[in-house]
């Protein structure tokens, strides 16, 4: 494995500890702590904190450490606001493609609905944050659109994060009914109707 590998595979599993709340929004990562518990050399652990920080995942202080950024109420409704725009991008790529090809992105997200629903209905709440944030990725994905899949990564950790810490980000049962409604959209609806359904989930996403 090289060692390029090695700090992503670290950051990933910091990513997991940081989106499950086991390290706490503001918590201080204690680089001697954290390498003896999750069994890291410090060159690889490192790097992978300086990749997080990179994406915003953590805060660097001068002279005090690295820190797990600490949401806000603004900061909330900044991600779903930029999250909305790149989601609708995404829409507006697959949307302009066969009819074919939107059916199929159309079944793969109602898929994802699906499993949403059923963890919803077996009040598994973490697996149900993690599920709505699949299917909103699985979207944009699809679009085929390398960059705008990137960049929307890394406002799905933070959305997560918010999930599991603000509740003001908390799914709701009415939010999570609009999946399959989107879902469908994907493959039959027009764009207006496309972006009315997004803006009411998004926006209901943030009102707690």
């Amino acid at each position: 494995m090289t060692p390029q590998s090695t700090s992503a595979n670290i950051a990933e599993k910091l990513r997991e500890r940081i989106v499950d709340g086991y390290f706490a929004p503001g918590q201080q990562i204690n680089e001697t702590r954290v390498s003896s518990q999750l069994n890291l050399s410090r060159g690889p652990l490192r790097e992978a904190l300086q990749r997080l920080s990179q994406e915003g995942l953590l805060v660097s202080k001068p002279n005090r450490g690295v820190f797990v950024v600490d949401l806000t109420a603004r900061d909330v409704d900044e991600i779903y606001g930029v999250r909305e725009i790149l989601e609708l991008g995404a829409a507006e790529i697959i949307t302009a493609q066969s009819a074919a090809r939107r059916k199929q992105v159309s079944e793969r997200l109602l898929a994802v609905a699906t499993k949403l629903s059923e963890a919803a209905a077996a009040d598994n709440w973490l697996r149900v944050s993690k599920l709505d944030l699949e299917f909103h990725t699985t979207l944009v994905s699809e679009s085929g659109n390398s960059r705008l899949l990137r960049a929307y990564r890394t406002l799905a950790t933070e959305s997560l994060i918010c999930m599991t810490n603000l509740k003001q980000a908390y799914p709701t049962p009415a939010s999570l009914s609009h999946h399959t409604v989107m879902a469908e959209l994907v493959a039959t609806g027009s764009m207006a109707e496309i972006r009315a359904a997004f803006h009411r989930h998004l926006s209901v996403s943030t009102s707690g």
